[in-house]
């Protein structure tokens, strides 16, 4: 096994070239994971210098890490990966953006504070009442899709673009016409958060985002005015109970939640539709017996996340794997390569929905940060797929078609899906 390097904290060399990093690209997403197996093998615990992170590759390191947020801590989680420009910083802080996260940076006790309160708004109450809403929307997406004449669509602009971001926003209580512009709102997030932007690229995504800020404390002036049945009028409401939530909190709640509650489950649907039609046997299994959707859910959870890797920052002196950790050195923990961790799963470069242990992929964090919204993800993917095995149970990926993913640090987002039905070739 190869010596795992030290931080240049410690004073030793950094090697760089393929050899150093086995082949992995940070920003690359299109197929990184013979890379992480290679990682897990021969470096599991190494000082990336292009990025300025201790990439973490194995299952037991990485849940150690998400467990231990005393030592290691999630502020760093929403930090811009490239430091923004000169002229991004001016168009933000002239234009009030000082939006921060909701609760995925955020540490106790504010971290607790607010958790327990956006917990009470995320009650299977408003999962019951969602549902047959998400299931009208997919069916309407999916007819219009297969009604086509040519027998050919895009999963991800035919039906995982829009459900995701109907359902967020008619939770939070903002304006479901406005898709377009909350999903350009997003990108820019994206973008800027994890992205690899130069500083006159940033500049279109700045103003965006002092739009989406703008929103988002607007929602939350409304919320006080109106007192709608939303999740941002129930934390409006908490507040008047006397919950301690700032305005500003829940606007930064809004603001995580906007993002965070479409964007990652319209690439788990996408995701889901296009690892179940790569692996056709598998898709037919669901189409014979659709009780067997959710474990599949999971299964895509494990084997082709949304999230590939998420950030932390060492608090003091530590250490991950055996390797030294120094007090302030960040920290990347690449769930995408635990989730194939085959100490943890067997013959974990496998996709196979009959697994037994599939629920326990690291795909929604672990510890206190473990994703509020997990159950409403899972279950608009699963409404999804009942919809598409009992509507197009022929339904195949386009011969041919070649599926790329985004550029990005932490979100493997497939650009298209591209699929096809019944005769068409």
């Amino acid at each position: 096994m190869t010596t795992n390097l030290s931080a240049p904290q410690a004073g030793c060399p950094v090697p760089h070239g393929d050899t150093a990093h086995h082949g992995y690209e940070p920003f690359d997403q299109n197929d990184p994971f013979p890379s992480y197996a290679e990682l897990r093998t021969e470096a599991p615990v190494f000082f990336d210098e292009r990025i300025g992170y201790w990439v973490v590759t194995r299952f037991d390191d990485i849940k150690a890490v998400f467990e231990d947020w005393q030592t290691f801590s999630s502020e760093n989680a929403q930090a811009p990966v490239r430091e923004r420009g000169a002229e991004a910083t001016r168009i933000m802080t002239e234009g009030g953006f000082t939006a921060y996260s909701g609760l995925s940076a955020r540490v106790p006790p504010d971290h607790t504070r607010i958790r327990k309160i956006a917990s009470k708004a995320f009650t299977p109450r408003r999962y019951k009442v969602l549902e047959p809403s998400i299931r009208a929307q997919v069916v309407n997406l999916l007819e219009n899709m297969l009604e086509r004449p040519g027998h050919e669509g895009d999963i991800v602009a035919d039906l995982a673009y829009d459900v995701p971001t109907v359902t967020i926003l008619t939770l939070i209580g903002a304006d479901t016409s406005q898709v377009p512009t909350f999903k350009r709102w997003s990108d820019s997030r994206a973008a800027m958060t994890w992205g690899d932007l130069s500083d006159e690229e940033q500049i279109p995504h700045a103003h965006n985002l002092v739009e989406y800020w703008t929103e988002c404390r607007r929602l939350v002036a409304e919320a006080h005015e109106k007192q709608p049945d939303s999740l941002i009028g129930d934390l409006v409401r908490a507040q008047a109970a006397g919950d301690e939530i700032s305005d500003h909190e829940i606007a930064s709640v809004g603001y995580s939640l906007l993002f965070a509650g479409h964007e990652t489950t319209t690439t788990l649907i996408s995701n889901a539709v296009r690892a179940l039609l790569g692996h056709p046997g598998q898709w037919q299994q669901l189409v014979d017996n659709p009780s067997k959707i959710p474990a599949a859910v999971d299964e895509v959870l494990r084997y082709s996340g949304s999230i590939t890797a998420w950030r932390r920052k060492a608090l003091t002196d530590a250490t991950i794997g055996g390797v030294r950790i120094a007090a302030g050195d960040q920290v990347l923990l690449v769930m995408g390569s635990a989730n194939r961790d085959e100490t943890k799963f067997a013959d974990g470069e496998t996709f196979d929905i009959d697994r037994p242990n599939a629920r326990e992929h690291l795909s929604f964090g672990f510890g206190i940060h473990y994703c509020l919204g997990n159950m409403l993800a899972k279950l608009q993917t699963k409404i999804a797929l009942e919809e598409l095995v009992r509507l197009a149970p022929d339904l195949r990926l386009r011969s041919g078609a070649s599926i790329t993913f985004r550029e990005n640090l932490s979100f493997r987002v497939p650009q298209d899906v591209p699929v096809t039905w019944g005769g068409a070739a």
